[in-house]
């Protein structure tokens, strides 16, 4: 019985580890193959350190094949307005639901939440027809319009603001505020680990977005990174499986950066919401 404690832990961290590597894996692979020659990639004997490293001309020739930068940038450029709009539109929502009181606020936010049962496939034929009314197809506004709307948002900021006392935001009354002045100038600068948190979510989920900007851009120069990603596959001349680890490793590098210098402020947002 004394070693029960210590077993289940042993237990818990080698189903932990295990879990790690099974994670891991396919991105070790990933850079593995990224650094390797097109002829060790075929190779009959595996092995994950590249027999003749040829890192420098892979990753260089995924810049020059194809305009990765472009990709990159279009990457950014999205995820930023998205998040933008986002935050714009899910502060005040979630203000509203979280401090204000009025009739059906519960049903409202009940419903809100029913969006995040609606597949975004469900809604793409009807949004795309839309945007073609528009005339807003190929376009930069039709990949970020979609998502400017975000329910996971509205709840999440929702959640930290519950956690704010309701004597301060008195206090702001009191002082001539009013509820618009409260939202920007009092609950979003404290409000700040939790749109850090959200910020890294949205980005990630945006960035790695494949589905719909496959349907709605054609232009190659508006592609996104997941997107971009697909140029490297060739059905004539046969794909170079070393050029798209590459270029694949250049695409998740940012996510994987990103996260590292925000973490701090992401676990407490995360942790702060979960209070209540």
């Amino acid at each position: 019985m004394k070693h029960g404690p210590f077993a289940l832990s042993a237990l818990r961290h080698m189903l932990l580890g295990i879990g790690a590597v099974l994670m891991l894996a396919p991105f070790a692979l990933m850079i593995s193959i990224s650094l390797k020659a097109p002829g060790d990639v075929f190779s009959p004997t595996f092995s994950l350190l590249p027999s003749t490293w040829n890192a420098v001309e892979n990753y260089t020739a995924a810049f020059t094949r194809q305009p990765l930068a472009r990709y990159l940038f279009n990457g950014i450029f999205v995820g930023i307005c998205i998040f933008a709009a986002q935050a714009l539109i899910a502060v005040p929502c979630a203000y509203a639901f979280a401090k204000l009181r009025w009739r059906g606020r519960e049903t409202t936010f009940a419903l809100v939440l029913l969006g995040l049962l609606i597949p975004p496939q469900v809604t793409a034929i009807p949004l795309y027809i839309l945007l073609w009314k528009l005339g807003l197809l190929d376009t930069y506004g039709a990949i970020i319009l979609p998502s400017t709307i975000s329910v996971f948002g509205i709840f999440l900021m929702r959640q930290f603001f519950r956690a704010v006392p309701d004597d301060l935001l008195h206090a702001a009354r009191l002082d001539g505020l009013s509820e618009f002045a409260i939202v920007w100038r009092i609950m979003l600068p404290t409000a700040i680990p939790a749109l850090v948190s959200f910020g890294i979510l949205s980005f990630v989920w945006n960035w790695n977005e494949f589905f719909w900007p496959l349907i709605v851009v054609q232009s190659q120069h508006l592609a996104t990174p997941p997107l971009g990603v697909v140029f490297f596959a060739n059905a004539e001349s046969g794909t170079n499986y070393n050029l798209l680890m590459a270029a694949a490793v250049v695409v998740n590098a940012p996510l994987v950066i990103a996260f590292l210098f925000a973490q701090r402020w992401f676990i407490d947002g995360v942790t702060m919401t979960s209070v209540k």
